[in-house]
């Protein structure tokens, strides 16, 4: 079934429209804007439109499956909801909102412990699959409670951020003297920095039957560590270019993570992911499971539940173009074979993917 708003919107681009129309600047910045000189932010776009198309031909594409699979479960797309902080502050319901049009469209989401309306009414929101994010704030007592919550809950797994041990200078806010709600309300970032690999080790004696993901991994030595300690997700991620600066774009580390995984793990990834096309690129590189950002929260703010929704229909027909003018049928018949290097026709940005918007206020 359709959502409510398929006349409404017809591309991506016009969730972004929508949502600047709708957010105050304070917002539009914590949503669009990354850390210091948001060289990581421009690398993530830089990276994906640096990797050109191989198609083939003559091949029976008359019927396309974009489908994917999570830990088991089959989901219609192999994208995820990213966990993204102060969701309430694109549309009131937040995670549950977000939520909520994730599953009517048959996605997980991942929320994140740092957006309301919290652990349990976002689980009740959320029917369909959904995983756990927790930002570390308490000792081992802390982490066991979450766990427990979100087993109770009906969460499939459990996510662990590990690249937020410093929490980085996001210069928008900073020079706007902007606050985000959950920031004054932070404390025990302490327990961040001191997380280690014995506290994953622990985590798996302690919890060995809860599927544990680490985001923020970026590199190959880290993947090698996370399979050694039994890890079941591992999650690519540069936190969207929000955390270090100077890093490299997320597809761009993606192979040499595939490689070390070596199949003893599901391999997710975000970072600058707005398009099917972008999708389907990573997914040749050997990712399982896409995580869609900022581009959910344009929607949410845009047109809440139902935006979600609709943008993850758009999202599966530009899928399903791709797939079947690249000649393949299914996820499972793609790898690097489909993908050539090549140089950026746009100047990356955080914007890039949406050559055709056209904002009034050039300053986003």
């Amino acid at each position: 079934m359709l959502s409510e708003t398929e006349g409404q919107f017809l591309t991506l681009h016009e969730f972004v429209k929508a949502a600047r129309l709708r957010l105050s600047a304070n917002i539009w910045d914590y949503l669009v804007g990354g850390t210091e000189t948001e060289t990581t932010l421009r690398r993530n776009r830089m990276a994906l439109d640096s990797i050109a198309f191989r198609p083939r031909v003559l091949r029976d594409v008359s019927r396309v499956d974009p489908s994917g699979q999570i830990f088991g479960r089959k989901i219609r797309l192999p994208v995820a909801l990213a966990p993204v902080g102060s969701l309430e502050s694109f549309e009131p319901g937040g995670a549950a909102t977000a939520g909520k049009g994730a599953s009517a469209f048959g996605v997980p989401i991942i929320v994140s412990s740092v957006t309301h309306p919290g652990l349990e009414a976002a689980a009740a929101a959320t029917p369909g699959p959904k995983i756990f994010q927790l930002y570390v704030r308490g000792d081992d007592s802390f982490v066991d409670e979450h766990v427990r919550r979100a087993v109770d809950a009906g969460y499939d797994a459990f996510c662990l951020t590990v690249d937020t041990a410093i929490y980085s200078r996001r210069e928008r806010d900073i020079a706007k003297r902007f606050v985000k709600p959950w920031r004054a309300r932070a404390s025990g970032m302490d327990w961040q920095a001191g997380l280690s690999w014995s506290h994953v080790r622990r985590f798996k004696d302690r919890h060995p039957s809860v599927k544990l993901i680490l985001k923020g991994i970026a590199t190959a030595e880290d993947a090698a560590l996370a399979c050694e300690h039994g890890v079941e997700g591992v999650y690519v991620s540069n936190h969207g270019g929000r955390q270090l600066d100077h890093g490299r774009g997320a597809i761009e580390v993606l192979p040499e993570v595939v490689k070390a995984v070596a199949g003893r793990a599901r391999i997710l990834i975000d970072g600058g992911f707005c398009r099917g096309s972008d999708v389907v690129k990573a997914i040749a590189l050997g990712a399982d499971v896409v995580g869609m950002g900022r581009m959910y929260c344009y929607a949410l703010a845009a047109a809440g539940a139902e935006g979600v929704q609709r943008m993850l229909e758009i999202l599966e027909a530009e899928m399903i173009e791709v797939m079947g003018l690249l000649g393949v049928d299914r996820l499972s018949a793609l790898d690097a074979s489909y993908l050539h290097p090549a140089q950026p026709t746009n100047p990356p940005h955080v914007l890039s993917a949406f050559p055709l918007l056209d904002l009034e206020h050039k300053g986003y």
